[in-house]
């Protein structure tokens, strides 16, 4: 076994937040991440994301599979929140169930769908590499 990739591995950023963050519990540390830097960590993953998705989809082009991803990735984003609403108004009052619904849908709608290279055999029906990130918000 590669030791390097054991230690990479360790080093990792999240790998080390998540660390930080049990012995933080351990030792009953009131570390907090500050609400302005939550912030950014978020607007930084969603730019992250989009940017990523963008330099992906200018590569490969917009073909009509593409094309069909973006409305099936749309459509299913739209979808979440209504099923969840749906099925939580059967134990909970229609207020709590829409606000939770629409954490849900909040928490779908930057859907990431990647595809990686597939095999030569057996012959698939798609053989492209391609990324796409669709962000969609209300």
């Amino acid at each position: 076994m590669d030791v390097s990739l054991i230690v990479s591995n360790i080093l990792n950023p999240p790998v080390l937040a998540f660390f930080l963050g049990m012995v933080a519990v351990f030792v009953k540390s009131d570390l907090e991440i500050p609400p302005p830097v939550a912030k950014l960590f978020s607007l930084y993953l969603l730019f992250a994301i989009g940017f990523k998705g963008g330099v992906e989809l200018v590569k490969s082009g917009i073909s009509q599979e593409v094309i069909l991803t973006i409305l099936a990735a749309m459509l299913m984003s739209a979808f979440v929140p209504v099923y969840t609403f749906f099925i939580l108004k059967i134990k909970l009052d229609p207020y709590n169930a829409a606000a939770i619904a629409k954490r849900a849908g909040g928490i779908s709608l930057p859907l990431t769908v990647r595809s990686a290279p597939l095999p030569s055999s057996p012959p698939v029906l798609s053989s492209t590499n391609w990324g796409l990130t669709l962000m969609v918000t209300w």
